[in-house]
């Protein structure tokens, strides 16, 4: 999955300081898309004798290199660079570089999306020793993590295989948001109700994965239909819901998602109904 980068090791706490001269330095433009260069390489981000560090804020690091955000684009003009989306690194493959600019841009969206105080109006500032932003009114703003759930529903010798409506065009699973107030086992069968019209029960935990494309973090689960349950799908969420045999399973792309996993697990006959 996007975050299995052994052996290499994100380090994610907070510590500010300057960048070095083999940092990175991540921009992204008003559309949410990134300043790379792309190649048999892979990835390549900006260094800081390339964009500057004028306001750079520290991310995180990957072993010993820092990876810095830069809140106001610059507008330098950098040869072989240009300005992808995080759709688009996806489809390049993964790796080290890919699961940094994921996280880059979850981190980029939250303070992008938290510029100005929620309770007074204010400018917020970055706070000088922990990862928050801070006003002069005194509230103070931590990074958002949306909890959402993805459900292998298992009848049989089936899963229930889904296609959403817009989006992401390859098979996947039931998905969703915890509400306010719910239980994630209750996320579960409410959003298999709601997407596909089946009952669940026997709803296990399996792992979970980071997701910056949402800002969330995934909680993967399995469960089994309850006996006599039929596809009723939502058709303004899904444009297909059916039950796909072991062998049927069509895998997506590449296999950077925990719904790959699931799915792959279940084909290859490690995941049963039974509870294993």
């Amino acid at each position: 999955m996007i975050q299995d980068i052994r052996p290499d090791r994100l380090d994610n706490a907070y510590t500010p300081r300057s960048p070095g001269a083999q940092d990175r330095i991540l921009v992204f433009d008003g559309e949410g898309r990134l300043y790379v260069r792309t190649g048999e390489g892979g990835i390549l981000f900006a260094t800081p004798g390339e964009m500057g560090t004028d306001g750079a804020v520290y991310l995180f690091s990957v072993n010993e290199t820092g990876y810095f955000l830069l809140p106001e684009n610059p507008g330098i003009i950098l040869e072989g660079f240009g300005y992808l989306s995080i759709r688009q690194l996806r489809d390049l493959g993964g790796g080290t570089e890919l699961f940094a600019a994921f996280t880059a841009w979850h981190l980029w969206r939250w303070y992008t999306d938290n510029r100005f105080c929620g309770r007074c109006g204010k400018r917020t500032e970055v706070h000088p020793t922990e990862r928050a932003l801070q006003c002069t009114c005194g509230n103070v703003v931590y990074p958002r993590i949306n909890p959402a759930v993805i459900v292998g529903v298992i009848r049989g010798d089936c899963l229930l295989i889904t296609r959403y409506r817009t989006g992401y065009a390859h098979n996947a699973l039931v998905a969703g948001f915890t509400e306010i107030g719910e239980t994630l086992e209750e996320t579960v069968q409410r959003e298999v109700m709601e997407e596909t019209g089946v009952r669940v029960r026997r709803i296990r935990y399996y792992k979970s994965q980071p997701w910056g494309m949402a800002q969330d973090l995934l909680m993967g689960f399995y469960c089994e239909a309850e006996e006599g349950s039929v596809i009723r799908m939502d058709p303004k969420e899904l444009k297909d819901a059916r039950w796909v045999r072991r062998e049927e399973i069509e895998l997506q792309p590449n296999a950077l998602s925990l719904t790959n996993e699931m799915m792959k697990r279940f084909r290859d006959g490690e995941i049963s109904g039974s509870g294993d």
